[in-house]
């Protein structure tokens, strides 16, 4: 592998950037000539809802009959507002299990329900229920209550995110590729029905990485689950992901002797060449990398010298070879990409324990997630002695597991037609750092989506995209990572206010606007580049790429299975 390789793009037609040009002046119009984002404010439906039941009285409730999500009550009891995580509101927690281990959690609020539902999603394989709600900094729907909020474990209990063991039961495969968010709408909007005396009015999704894939997974399978939906730095594409682009990865950062090519140490300096290569590009010089696609940074720029000793940080032939091959992809012998993105120039200083270990002996992220969807949900049975060094860059046997679990666990589909129809509203954003899932692949799926939805205007009418300079794997890096997705949607959904740009912040009180994908903030005034008044609209250089791939964006390959008269038999087709 070198970096003379290309990544297989096509250009799109002159229409594409007429449409993008037209979308620029709307901004221009819509926000003034420093397209600065306003502040969203959320309208929230006058007077709150009360308990129609004592929260004792909950966990007495007959959940068996639920269709479909039979569940027990483990538990109902009272959280006071200084108590609760999510925002001083007092709640009813109520925790219980879906059959057949589908954990979950539901707080419901006592004094300031205002009719909404509000499901996250989780992260990793999951594996326990953590009720937090990401993209969702400064939301006051959410901090003053007016949701009731839940969760759930992704029907298995696990150590850690990487832990694939459940894979062993072909249910628990199921339950954790798409049925157990499912399933927990129905539960929780059952119970909510219950306790208010009347139903939610407006459902929401929110989640990021396996969470992210979570909420494609409800717009593309259940587009009647929910009316809005945030989807961040999805791993929609969850096969080909953890199998060969981050076990490409993993064997790509070690030498021949198993040994780390690189150090955290080295990753600084790393990080400072790629921005001395790559920062002005975009036209403003912030110490991000805005558009990572449009990077070239040649690793070779900084090799150490064949004779003599190098002045100051240098790349090893072991290092280059690395380097040269994470930047370019996952490829099978032929330099076909398998999966359609690969590490973003502007990630490096994210890289530590995801690509580079942090602990003598001990993988790094990627190259865990790899081996352990390798050994427990690639193959119909489990094989728990294969290795990293078993994972084959091949198409035949892309084809051979693709063809057997995509099904179950990507959510890929670009055919949004329902979603749409039914009034759903989509946001998807992804970190241009991020060192876990690369952000090339949600712009792909997001091409494929307009491919499909009749183009660009017609599918921002319901569905955005947000890319977001220097954020990294859901949240931290250099760059501002605060935003109220959350609140975009609700106003999208309930009033009718597309987001036309969100405001992004910093803990240090930088700001910086977001504009919608092929869009992005670029600083023409000269204004300081903390703030957010510097930056207006423009299209990205990179806006005209298509990624070619083994894989593609297509509706039909998903999967229903279940339990047949005592057989395990998985068909074409949505649930």
């Amino acid at each position: 592998m070198t970096l003379s390789m290309k990544v297989p793009i096509r250009r799109r037609t002159v229409a594409v950037v007429l449409n993008v040009l037209v979308l620029v002046a709307a901004l221009f119009v819509a926000t003034g000539a420093e397209a600065t984002p306003r502040p969203l404010k959320f309208s929230a439906p006058k007077g709150a809802t009360l308990p129609a039941m004592s929260c004792a009285e909950v966990a007495r409730l007959d959940l068996s009959g639920v269709p479909d999500a039979p569940a027990n009550i483990a538990s109902a009891t009272v959280v006071a507002a200084d108590d609760n995580p999510l925002g001083k509101w007092e709640a009813c927690r109520v925790k219980g299990v879906i059959a057949p281990q589908i954990q979950f959690e539901l707080m419901l609020p006592t004094k300031t329900w205002e009719r909404r539902y509000l499901q996250t999603g989780c992260g990793g394989f999951c594996g326990s229920v953590n009720v937090n709600a990401p993209a969702s900094y400064g939301c006051a729907p959410l901090t003053n209550g007016t949701f009731a909020v839940a969760s759930d474990n992704e029907g298995h209990y696990g150590i850690n995110g990487t832990d694939g063991l459940f894979g062993a039961d072909p249910q628990l495969r199921v339950d954790f590729g798409y049925r157990s968010q499912h399933l927990t709408s129905i539960l929780a909007k059952d119970v909510i029905k219950r306790f208010y005396g009347q139903p939610a009015a407006r459902s929401y999704f929110t989640g990021c990485s396996e969470g992210g894939d979570q909420a494609l997974t409800e717009a593309q399978r259940y587009p009647e689950d929910f009316d809005g939906i945030v989807s961040g730095a999805p791993a929609a594409n969850m096969t080909a992901l953890a199998i060969w682009d981050q076990g490409w990865n993993g064997k790509a950062m070690l030498d021949g002797n198993g040994k780390p090519t690189l150090s955290v140490d080295d990753l600084k300096p790393l990080h400072e060449a790629v921005l001395k290569a790559c920062d002005a590009r975009d036209g403003t010089r912030d110490g991000l990398v805005s558009d990572s696609m449009d990077c070239e940074f040649d690793p070779k720029s900084i090799a150490c010298p064949a004779r003599g000793n190098a002045s100051g940080f240098c790349l090893t032939p072991a290092q280059l070879e690395s380097l040269s091959k994470i930047y370019s992809g996952a490829r099978d012998r032929k330099g076909r990409l398998m999966y359609p993105g690969w590490q973003p120039h502007g990630s490096e200083s994210e890289w530590a324990n995801w690509l580079v270990p942090t602990t003598p002996g001990t993988p790094s992220r990627q190259a865990a997630f790899a081996v352990n969807t390798l050994r427990w949900l690639a193959y119909p049975g489990v094989r728990p002695s294969l290795t990293l060094d078993d994972v084959q860059f091949t198409e035949a046997n892309f084809k051979e597991i693709m063809g057997r679990v995509s099904g179950i666990y990507d959510s890929t589909d670009p055919d949004l037609s329902a979603f749409r129809r039914k009034g759903g509203k989509l946001i998807m954003w992804h970190g241009e750092a991020d060192p876990a899932v690369p952000p090339s692949s949600t712009i792909a799926y997001y091409n494929a989506v307009t491919d499909r939805m009749g183009g660009l205007d017609r599918t921002q009418e319901f569905a955005r995209l947000f890319m977001l300079p220097g954020v990294a794997h859901c949240s931290g890096g250099p760059g501002p990572d605060r935003f109220d997705a959350l609140t975009a949607v609700v106003d999208w959904v309930e009033q009718g206010k597309a987001p036309d740009s969100m405001l992004t912040s910093k803990a240090d009180g930088s700001t910086r606007p977001a504009f919608p994908y092929p869009l992005m903030a670029v600083n023409t005034t000269g204004g300081p580049v903390d703030k957010a008044s510097s930056y207006t609209a423009q299209p990205r250089r990179s806006a005209d790429q298509r990624i070619s791939w083994l894989g593609s964006f297509r509706s039909g390959y998903q999967k229903t299975c279940g339990w047949v008269d005592g057989k395990w038999v998985c068909q074409k087709g949505k649930a």
